[in-house]
């Protein structure tokens, strides 16, 4: 897989709030990717693969509309009904330190790859909070790889929640680790193991 995918698939979430509530998934998942190769394209420097030009973009544009609080809840499972309110923000925090951390290691030059969005399928799968946008990542002499968008109504506007790569999810994937350390070093030892995977990435993607 490129190493530009996780830049491109990250980047559909780049949209205006009032953007998000007057289209529909589908639409705005088109729009933003249309949106996104634009820039690409445009950018030498972010075609190139420039991960600081790439993850402030990311911070200024991408991240506020990517639900972080309801992705580490997913990805801590049980655990998160036991953590205090001050446990959570730190949960969330590094979470998503960790994640924007992914993000700028993920980034390389643009090859002409493309996120293809694929019509609405069975009616039964979206409801009015809930969403699965189905694409398919295109990349010059590869098999389209398939990606499937989990989002929901945050407020007025959609959010992705997470993203799942043949059938694998991005958050859920984290699950089983998390669970392991909460078993053995608790919630704090969970903080604690995301805070020294994030020591690398000192000072980026940090919440504001």
């Amino acid at each position: 897989m490129k190493r530009f995918f996780l830049a491109l698939v990250l980047g559909v979430s780049l949209v205006a709030p009032a953007l998000a509530q007057q289209v529909s998934p589908q639409q705005l998942v088109q729009k933003i990717t249309d949106d996104v190769l634009a820039a690409v394209k445009s950018d030498k420097q972010l075609a190139a693969g420039d991960k600081q030009k790439a993850t402030k973009l990311a911070e200024e544009k991408v991240l506020p509309y990517i639900d972080f609080e309801y992705a580490t809840r997913l990805a801590v499972g049980r655990a998160w009904r036991q953590a205090t309110p001050e446990q959570k923000k730190r949960l969330v925090d590094e979470f998503r330190n960790m994640l924007v951390r992914t993000y700028s290691n993920s980034i390389s030059a643009y090859e002409g790859q493309t996120l293809k969005v694929l019509p609405a399928r069975a009616k039964g799968e979206n409801t009015e909070d809930e969403a699965t946008v189905h694409t398919q990542f295109v990349r010059a002499g590869g098999q389209p790889l398939p990606i499937d968008f989990q989002m929901h109504k945050a407020g007025d506007a959609w959010k992705v929640y997470d993203i799942v790569v043949e059938g694998v999810s991005l958050v859920l994937t984290y699950r089983s680790e998390f669970d392991a350390i909460v078993k053995q070093q608790g919630i704090d030892g969970l903080i604690q193991a995301l805070a020294k995977k994030n020591i690398p990435a000192a000072g980026v993607g940090a919440t504001r």
